[in-house]
């Protein structure tokens, strides 16, 4: 069966959110993770201050009633914190639901504080008065028992949250290991066999061509190349000669092409063999007839897929190349001329011949149709031949013609 490039790609935009999503939740799980230390940090901090509190100079009450006002209230300020910190706490809120009962500690956390401040008040208020200070002594020992055990009580259930946390986090992180790896595999795979459909597409590895496809969309391509291969396979297209399109095959197969060059620059060339016409026969029949079939089968090793080429003429030849840029266009079809330069002809009765072409080159704008194109092509040719041989000139040395 084969795929859907669309729906491959529709479920790699979904797998791609979907990491991008755990990785996000892997961020706010990390940002918790600070919470906890942070709350550890704060509830050991008050530890070490209601310490301090019990620990005052007793001898200057008033240093030490000042001292104490400042940490009394500093112990408030460390429970609104925690309160603070609770709210991005989304873990223990929503999937652990322990909301109530961590306010709950908490509100009894401010209650214990509140009658610590309080016996520790009166303990240093009162320390000087031998009739009350045992009592208030007991009292703020009982105080601070009490509230540095709920301290514990909450340190204690924070180690509780964060074990069935990370046993949450452990089981999410192995499943979702699992399924980002098998995904990986799957696209990576899929992804490879699309690019495979496109390199036979483009006929890069000829020794590919029993390649099975893949996905919907390039079969369809296919076909509709293949079916086109038909078409030019009709005698009344191609020249007999060289067994490339004639002037009529070049009509066909550019309508049947311009629709899959997307939007690269087309670029026409009428390149004409130098010294080599009708009327002036250097070479015998059987000679000539070789020369113009390797020239055409070179012109075709530079041939894509959505390129044209075609005799059109006893010694001219007409290409049609789709690329990317201009520059790419003309470097292509200067390739060509170099190639056909380097043929070598032994020819009987004369000796080793070298073969030269002149061409005339333009870019087809999408306003101008095949035959103007042409046209344009040739009369760039014409002022190719007066200036010397094997030589491709394009538009703007027509232009510079036209300035001198």
């Amino acid at each position: 069966m084969k795929h859907s490039i669309k729906k491959i790609f529709m479920n790699l935009n979904t797998y791609l959110f979907f990491v991008l999503f755990v990785s996000f939740v892997a961020m706010m799980l990390t940002l918790e993770q600070q919470l906890s230390f942070e709350k550890v940090n704060n509830l050991n901090h008050q530890k070490t201050i209601i310490q301090s509190l019990t620990k005052l100079d007793k001898n200057n009450i008033e240093l030490a009633l000042i001292q104490f006002n400042g940490k009394s209230t500093q112990l408030h300020q460390e429970i609104d914190k925690l309160k603070s910190i609770y709210k991005y706490d989304y873990t223990d809120k929503y999937i652990f639901a322990n909301q109530d009962e961590y306010l709950k500690d908490l509100q009894k956390l401010s209650d214990l504080t509140n009658k610590f401040n309080e016996s520790a008040h009166k303990f240093y208020v009162n320390s000087k008065k031998k009739k009350f200070r045992e009592e208030e002594e007991q009292n703020l020992n009982t105080a601070f028992n009490a509230l540095n055990n709920q301290i514990n009580s909450i340190l204690i259930k924070n180690i509780d949250y964060n074990q069935a946390k990370y046993k949450l986090i452990k089981i999410a992180t192995i499943v979702i290991f699992f399924i980002v790896l098998l995904s990986t595999i799957i696209y990576r795979k899929r992804l490879f066999s699309i690019y495979k459909d496109i390199e036979f597409l483009y006929q890069i590895d000829k020794a590919k061509r029993n390649h099975q496809i893949y996905t919907t969309e390039a079969d369809a391509i296919a076909m509709r190349m293949n079916r086109k291969t038909v078409e030019t396979d009709n005698p009344t297209m191609l020249d007999p000669v060289t067994g490339i399109n004639n002037f009529k095959g070049l009509i066909n197969s550019y309508s049947n092409k311009k629709n899959l060059k997307d939007s690269n620059f087309t670029a026409v060339t009428v390149l004409e063999i130098d010294n080599f016409s009708k009327t002036r026969r250097t070479f015998s029949q059987e000679a000539t007839q070789n020369i113009l079939k390797k020239i055409a089968y070179t012109i075709s090793l530079h041939e894509q897929p959505v390129d044209v080429i075609a005799r059109t003429d006893y010694n001219q030849f007409t290409l049609i190349f789709s690329r990317a840029s201009k520059e790419q266009a003309f470097k292509d079809v200067d390739l060509v001329r170099q190639s056909i330069e380097e043929l070598k002809f032994n020819i009987a009765d004369v000796g080793p011949v070298t073969i030269t072409v002149s061409g005339g080159f333009i870019i087809k704008p999408n306003n101008t149709n095949l035959d103007e194109a042409s046209r344009q092509a040739k009369e760039i040719l014409q002022y190719a031949k007066t200036i010397g041989l094997n030589k491709i000139l394009q538009t703007r040395d027509l232009a510079e013609k036209s300035f001198n």
